[in-house]
């Protein structure tokens, strides 16, 4: 920055005038956008460079076999990707491993069910906010029944999912013909049906599924309290023994603020504590939280937004997005697997 524009700068504070020149502006904010795609660049590269390993990536060997990995409830980690069980539910998702908190989320859930032992015939699932999403087809292909629900389209608060693609109303967008002999085999396993997912409707609360999920979905509730209770209530659906499977977005700093209203709010240890005892005096249990911060240098990387692949000034890039900053807090996924018990009232 010029000398001149620093005795501008100086001038003005001393006269009390905080504002910094115009010129001044401009300059930092052109600079930082410098600094964002920089960054990208440079986590792109680190990211090819664990693909060039075989760490994860194109090539990568895709396990037939799920393993068993012992998961709880936990926070996405560069570890996972790397993985033998994220590889296997690749497969299913049909992708390969990439470093991406949502590809975390879907095969966490897959995971967390086929340890439970609920990916068979059978079993009655239950899914929350689905959008267009690949479980309840991956589900289906088990043998699960599935009922997907979503946000009713004549509701004002799924317009921005409508318009991002992301909202669901039917099954079309839900089959995946790769996993089905015919569209009708399909069709005999899922169904869906409008739910908001903030007033659920009593005719859920029966508790005659065995699995419950919701994927990046309770954040948007508009409030801690608002998430929590979603989960607290969705415990309903279930029968004894079922398991409720749920991700969410968590801040990474404990201790400091949040954002805890609006359209996305970041729930906290503090909150997923909270939420671990009201579910407990209900008689149901919260496997343990493990949200260790780990060391893989994608750990490490915290992604800044932009963050649509292929729209850099630079060319298309793909840095690690294990780690994101939301509102200039750090953050990743978390899920939480709770286990019903006799419902308490």
């Amino acid at each position: 920055m010029p000398l001149s524009l620093f005795r501008s700068l100086a001038r003005a504070r001393r006269r009390g005038n905080l504002n910094p020149p115009a010129e001044w502006l401009r300059q930092q904010n052109r600079e930082a956008e410098m600094l964002r795609w920089s960054v990208k660049v440079l986590g792109n590269d680190l990211v090819q460079r664990h693909y060039a390993a075989g760490l994860a990536g194109p090539g990568v060997a895709l396990p037939q076999a799920p393993a068993p990995a012992g998961l709880t409830s936990r926070t996405c980690r560069q570890a996972d990707i790397e993985g033998p069980w994220v590889r296997h539910w690749c497969r299913a998702l049909g992708t390969t491993p990439f470093y991406h908190r949502k590809l975390w989320e879907d095969c966490y859930i897959l995971q967390v069910l086929w340890e439970a032992g609920l990916l068979q015939p059978g079993r009655r699932a239950l899914g929350f906010a689905v959008g267009e999403e690949p479980l309840p087809a991956i589900l289906a292909s088990h043998g699960v029944e599935v009922l997907a629900t979503d946000i009713a389209a004549e509701d004002a608060r799924a317009q921005d999912w409508i318009a991002t693609g992301q909202h669901g109303r039917g099954t079309d967008r839900l089959f995946r013909p790769h996993l089905f002999p015919s569209r009708a085999a399909f069709d005999r396993l899922v169904s869906f049906r409008s739910a908001d997912m903030a007033q659920l409707p009593e005719a859920l609360l029966d508790g005659s599924r065995d699995l419950v999920w919701s994927a990046c979905s309770m954040e948007h509730l508009g409030s801690h309290e608002a998430g929590l209770a979603f989960v607290e209530t969705a415990m309903r659906c279930l029968r004894p023994g079922g398991i409720a499977v749920h991700t969410t977005e968590m801040n990474l700093d404990p201790a400091g603020p949040t954002l805890d209203r609006g359209s996305t709010v970041l729930f906290q240890r503090q909150h997923l504590e909270a939420l671990e005892a009201r579910l407990a005096a209900r008689g149901h249990r919260m496997l343990p939280l493990d949200d260790t911060h780990p060391a893989g240098a994608l750990d490490q990387f915290v992604d800044v937004a932009p963050f649509e692949e292929g729209r850099v000034p630079l060319g298309p890039i793909t840095p690690p997005h294990l780690r994101l900053s939301i509102a200039g807090y750090p953050a990743t996924s978390v899920g939480i697997v709770v286990v019903a018990g006799q419902q308490v009232p």
